[in-house]
């Protein structure tokens, strides 16, 4: 019996075989990814459907298709939850401390990453760790008294200039970019500050887009601490005034879908926006080391 050598082909059997097995496993491929994006999918499609039905209508059947369009839910729920105070509030945390976090993040990252400072290593290791440690939130909540910054704007966007695992992703980004910038920029006598804003920043433009989407998302739909640190309705953020909201409107659920959908709209915009950076930021931050 004669046996296929290197560099003879397959017979039509074996290719049409082989060709068989590749398109089951792309349906089954399909078919799984068409399975997560069921689960992903229909709550929000459930929340759209939901915040686009009457009262009566939703009452009537919860899952059913909306017979008619209600956009005046979306125009309640923006008076009726003061909106316009709730949203301002949050884009003045989640702007003032993503654009303070993202600067320095990169300027103690540049220097972890390429070894200027001693110990640059363990620094990085116990970035690592500090993924994993729960927040200290009585000593937290102590030092807050202590400084005055308790119920204050100011304390509360301090309260997240700190994010580890934005200092991990810049650090194994930046060990990406060639060493001979550095030594180029150095005989060239370009300083310190000047070498990161005008090189560094441009060129981990990826990380950048990245950490600042994961921080700003965290800012945005963060409620533990403003229910803690925040008790003046004037600074709630709008995790904090939906459970008002809530409260309040909890009964009438079109309308309370509407107003989850406004809170969630400008992060998903941000997202979509800076999608194309995150991948190849978070890609390249993972594989070095």
């Amino acid at each position: 019996m004669s046996t296929l050598t290197t560099g003879e082909t397959a017979s039509p059997p074996t290719r049409r075989a082989a060709a068989r097995r590749i398109a089951w496993a792309r349906i089954g491929a399909y078919v799984l990814l068409s399975l997560f994006a069921i689960v992903y999918v229909g709550p929000l499609m459930m929340l759209v459907i939901t915040s686009l039905k009457s009262m009566p209508e939703f009452m009537k059947s919860a899952t059913a298709l909306p017979t008619s369009l209600r956009f005046e839910n979306f125009v309640e729920a923006w008076e009726k939850a003061n909106f316009l105070r709730y949203l301002t509030n949050t884009l003045i945390y989640t702007v003032s401390a993503t654009a303070i976090y993202v600067v320095t993040a990169v300027f103690v990252a540049f220097p972890i990453s390429r070894g200027y400072v001693r110990g640059a290593g363990w620094l990085l290791t116990l970035y690592i760790i500090a993924l994993f440690l729960p927040v200290a939130l009585i000593p937290q909540f102590q030092l807050m008294l202590n400084l005055g910054l308790y119920n204050n704007p100011v304390g509360y966007v301090m309260l997240f200039l700190v994010n580890p695992i934005g200092i991990v992703i810049l650090v194994n980004y930046i060990k990406t970019l060639p060493l001979e910038l550095d030594e180029a920029a150095a005989m060239d006598g370009c300083g310190y500050l000047r070498f990161v804003t005008s090189i560094v920043f441009p060129l981990i433009q990826p990380a950048i887009a990245t950490i600042a989407v994961l921080h700003a998302i965290g800012i945005w739909n963060e409620l533990i601490l403003p229910t803690i640190y925040l008790t003046n309705k004037d600074y709630y953020p709008i995790t904090r005034g939906m459970i008002v909201f809530q409260g309040v409107y909890g009964s009438n659920w079109p309308t309370l879908a509407a107003a989850v959908l406004i809170m969630t709209l400008p992060m998903l915009v941000l997202f979509l926006v800076l999608q194309r950076y995150i991948v190849s930021g978070l890609t390249a931050g993972a594989v070095k080391g």
